[in-house]
């Protein structure tokens, strides 16, 4: 089932366009045209509709600074000194977080509105250009993302694209879990935690890679059994980022999940799947004063993000782009993430 309807206002002066989807479960999905954002996800648990995506109102979008929900790009993560070279040519991209690039930059896609391609009973569709220079990027690339509601109780999001240059090209949805409460948004560090990942990139205090990938073997970065997210949290290099802001290599991404995130009592599970070789966990550890849905503010470690992408900095590491994060001109980009919701009823 699908609900479309207007409200608010945006900062083009144009009022939000919210869609909802239902499946035959109850549960409900709902998303906004403004930033191609993902602003709620209520799972039924034991007959009863639980919220667990992290949000705001639809006012707070444009000054909350955490990304809740959106679609991130062009290039989700950072771009160390936000510039790299391609093609023998250095590329000066517009920084945002110090001296660095984060997400796309000071008007990524997530601050912009995307065209509405199509919608049906199950799914919504939006589409975004983006000309040749935008933010520093070359090229001129058309992006699409289109968000499923299966009746298994699944979000499958995918993401396609193409540029007219080579250009760096990384997309990603910048959702925050948290299976218990998401509304207040209670300590996530509670969930229990599992990743199929052998590999994890060490990264300095502004979160720029500082280090070739590391086994997990030996570190608090070892998730391979599931654990409470709080076991070994804020010990070594965590703490030079606050706690988890981390990407993994994900084993054979596409055949199984690289992600079980459990509920504190155990009665919502969430599994990922994805078609992308890396996953970015990061636990929040900035979000103090985001607003939330309810009017008040969330504080740090509410929720955790679940960001599927290539590595952070890969413009600039060769060594890197096997796992994507450049694409050819004329080449189509493609990637999709499925979240599966699962309760103990």
């Amino acid at each position: 089932m699908l609900e479309h309807h207007v409200q608010g206002t945006a900062p083009d002066g144009l009022p939000f366009n919210l869609f909802t989807l239902q499946n035959a479960q109850g549960m409900r999905v709902r998303f906004t045209d403004w930033g191609a954002t993902w602003t709620s996800c209520r799972v039924p648990v034991k007959g009863v509709l639980r919220e667990v995506l992290l949000s705001c109102k639809l006012e707070e979008y444009s000054v909350q600074q955490a990304y809740l929900g959106a679609s991130v790009g062009r290039y989700a993560n950072r771009i160390a000194n936000a510039q790299f070279t391609l093609n023998d040519k250095t590329v000066t991209l517009t920084a945002n977080q110090g001296k660095h690039q984060l997400h796309g930059g000071v008007n990524g896609f997530d601050k912009r509105r995307w065209v509405l391609e199509k919608c049906g009973e199950n799914f919504v569709c939006f589409s975004l250009h983006s000309a040749d220079g935008d933010q520093g990027f070359p090229g001129n690339v058309d992006v699409m993302v289109t968000y499923t509601l299966t009746e298994e109780n699944s979000v499958k999001i995918e993401y396609a694209g193409k540029s007219d240059q080579d250009t760096a090209l990384n997309l990603t949805n910048h959702a925050y879990f948290n299976l218990e409460n998401a509304e207040q948004g209670t300590d996530v560090r509670h969930h229990r935690l599992r990743l199929n990942a052998d590999f994890y990139l060490p990264v300095d205090s502004e979160g720029i890679p500082n280090s070739p990938l590391k086994h997990v073997v030996g570190t608090s970065f070892d998730f391979r059994v599931a654990k409470p997210i709080q076991q070994d949290f804020m010990q070594g290099e965590q703490l030079a980022t606050k706690g988890y802001d981390h990407s993994f290599i994900v084993n054979k991404a596409w055949q199984k999940p690289c992600v079980l995130l459990s509920s504190p009592n155990d009665d919502l599970h969430l599994e990922v799947l994805t078609s992308q070789a890396a996953l970015q966990v990061y636990t929040a550890n900035f979000l103090a004063g985001t607003p939330t849905r309810k009017g008040s503010q969330y504080a740090d470690y509410s929720g955790v993000a679940l960001e599927t992408q290539c590595l952070p900095d890969t413009p600039n590491h060769p060594e890197w782009q096997n796992y994507g994060g450049i694409v050819k001109a004329d080449e189509e980009y493609y990637q999709w993430t499925e979240y599966r919701f699962k309760g103990n009823d």
